[in-house]
């Protein structure tokens, strides 16, 4: 196999491409994975599924699988997702086949390390292609020099900048390849890369780029967009049957050169992709909806409407790029080892369990179980301000703010009290794991470099004369059909009987939970989350802006924030005080899809690396709003 590396190193300030050539009038871009634990099973079924697939994305990288990587890469793994084998397996023999090109940030910290990987893997599977990288580099010196460490590259200190989608297309341009493996690449991008170079986009076209990247926004959490995490049991407006949520499909969209975006799934595949599952999916991990940043447009989504087109078939429209079209900075993240972290779980349920869980919350948190009166004191002073929780019945502990999970019998509940420690001691780093976080800061955008290269499986030498050259992508489409096992039928009714449009609204002054009137979502960037409010009736937005206010979703959310599952009245006013110092809530209407976003500041203890919590992304905080009664007025 021969290396060739793109000596010209790049920073990331925007240069636009000369004389960009369109390839087609619309590609087809299909999302095979929303995360770094999502099924190589389901992609290879939405890639056969789909006739005419030209791309499709794995995107399985986020700040916890970041901070996993770079905490493997020092215990002496590698830096890349060890998965990557699993899914090339799968998918690399039918889209080799189907001349369909991978895209994937599953390169994370060492995408020159999964090219080698994936090469092996070709080679086993006795298939020639080219597999090219973009990746970020350290700086412009460092960089032009070929890797020290064999075949991998792993910037210095970590570092991981959210690139664009520049080297991506830079990538396409010279090497034409059949995978593309990237490090940490927005999201949105690794979808916008191939329309920017299909398509014939400029960086100054920031109409269309806006429009790709909602595409590519709506497509990045995979199945979500089509009902996975819609689905609720039991509630008219989002039940649908197990059956049909089991054979749920992962989403694709057709982008034209005009910048037109539809969203689909495989006709008689299963889940719903209708307006509902788009709004959702449209205010998921966004903060002000009229500035969504992403590195190559600032995004202005408060005017995006959806139409659906068919049952598997949803067209987007109205996506801006905002006031400041292009951010200035870019967003770098920085892994820093914080220590150790640890957890331990005691279960008691039947009678007295609440008391009996009481007096496990003393006897730990006193360190009463140890001997060593010194190593007691010290880890005392370690545990006072940590977090022990409790999982129990409102009805029958008597007191509110508790999370509920079973009634075993009308006086039985079960209980979990769970404690959670940052920087143990030496003694217990057996039981712990070690804890990495991750920074963020803002670093211009010509201080990040990045750099594109390609191998071959075969022996052919891939020279870099800005052409495509190595082996072809494209190969005319054969007849094989892969078949998948299933003992289950896959082909659902177009109508589901979803009520996911109430024609009718709650009336006036009834007491009813805000499941009944809107539907919900939350996401989490860093210590920050927010949650969606989608009205089931358009008309009741004006009067949900009433109810929702600042106060009320602090309100709602201060149970979440005790710092203990016994919280005392002090310890109440502490957490009050705390909240109304350090938590803000920030309210943006949404007026295409008649919704709100709301964005609660400083709420994840952390955020999902640090975060002592159980849902350390906060994924429940939607349903603990849902379940809030409210009155309309």
């Amino acid at each position: 196999m021969e290396i060739s590396l793109n000596q010209e190193i790049n920073n990331s300030t925007i240069k636009l491409r000369q004389n960009p050539q369109r390839k087609k009038h619309k590609v087809l871009i299909g999302c095979g994975a929303g995360f770094g634990g999502d099924r190589p099973i389901a992609a290879l079924k939405l890639l056969d599924g789909v006739k005419g697939l030209d791309y499709i994305v794995l995107e399985c990288l986020a700040e916890r699988t970041l901070a996993d990587r770079w905490r493997d890469v020092g215990y002496g793994g590698v830096g890349f997702d060890p998965r990557i084998s699993e899914w090339m397996i799968m998918l690399l023999p039918l889209a080799v086949e189907r001349g369909v090109c991978i895209v994937t940030n599953m390169g994370a910290m060492d995408p020159m390390g999964a090219q080698e990987k994936v090469l092996e893997i070709a080679s086993s599977l006795r298939l020639n292609i080219t597999v090219g990288v973009a990746h970020e580099v350290s700086n412009d010196s460092s960089a032009s020099s070929s890797p020290s460490s064999g075949n991998s590259y792993i910037p210095e200190g970590g570092i991981s900048t959210y690139l664009g989608a520049a080297p991506i297309v830079k990538c396409l341009e010279m090497y034409n390849p059949h995978v593309i493996i990237t490090s940490r690449v927005a999201d949105a991008a690794l979808f916008l890369g191939p329309m920017v170079y299909e398509l014939g986009w400029n960086w100054d076209d920031l109409e269309l780029l806006a429009q790709g990247t909602l595409a590519g926004h709506l497509l990045e959490c995979g199945c979500q967009l089509t009902g996975g995490y819609f689905m609720h049991p039991g509630d008219r407006h989002r039940d649908m049957s197990f059956q049909h949520l089991l054979e749920i499909s992962l989403p694709y969209a057709e982008v034209g050169y005009d910048g037109e975006v539809y969203v689909a799934k495989p006709d008689g595949s299963g889940g719903v992709l209708d307006f509902s599952t788009c709004a959702e999916q449209l205010l998921y991990e966004i903060g002000d909806p009229s500035a969504y940043i992403t590195p190559d447009v600032v995004l202005d989504i408060r005017n995006v409407t959806f139409k659906s087109f068919s049952s598997s078939k949803v067209l987007c429209a109205g996506a801006k790029a905002s006031a400041q079209s292009v951010p200035e900075k870019l967003l770098r993240l920085v892994p820093k080892d914080c220590g150790w972290k640890g957890w331990g779980e005691i279960s008691y349920g039947g009678y007295r369990c609440v008391t009996r869980a009481r007096a496990a919350e003393f006897l730990i948190l006193g360190c009463g179980w140890m001997d060593c009166s010194s190593k007691r004191s010290r880890l005392f002073n370690l545990l006072k301000s940590s977090q022990l929780y409790t999982l129990m019945d409102q009805r029958v502990a008597g007191a509110s703010g508790y999370k509920k999970e079973i009634v075993l019998e009308k006086h039985l509940v079960q209980i979990h009290c769970r404690v959670s420690w940052l920087k143990s001691l030496k003694f217990i780093q057996s039981i712990s794991q070690l804890f990495c976080c991750i920074v963020g800061h803002l670093v211009e955008r010509e201080s990040v470099f990045w750099r594109t290269g390609a191998r071959s499986a075969g022996t052919r030498n891939i020279k870099n004369q800005g052409d495509p050259v190595g082996v072809p992508r494209r190969k005319p489409v054969l007849s094989k059909i892969v078949s998948t096992p299933s003992d289950h039928d896959t082909t659902f009714p177009s109508n589901l009987n979803l009520t996911t449009e109430t024609t009718a609204s709650i009336p006036s002054g009834m007491k009813v939970p805000l499941y009944e009137i809107a539907h919900s979502r939350a996401g989490d960037k860093g210590n920050d989350l927010n949650f969606s409010v989608i009205p089931h009736f358009p008309g009741d937005l004006e009067r949900l802006k009433k109810i929702i206010t600042p106060k009320w979703v602090k309100e709602a959310l201060s149970s979440v924030l005790s710092p203990s599952s016994f919280p005392s009245a002090e310890a109440i006013n502490m957490r009050d005080k705390w909240v109304e110092e350090n938590v803000k809530v920030e309210i943006y209407e949404v007026k295409g899809i008649h919704s709100l976003n709301v964005v609660v500041r400083n709420v994840l203890d952390g955020g999902v690396n640090c975060s002592r919590r159980i849902d350390r992304h906060g994924k429940t905080v939607s349903d603990v709003i849902l379940s809030q009664q409210v009155v309309l007025p």
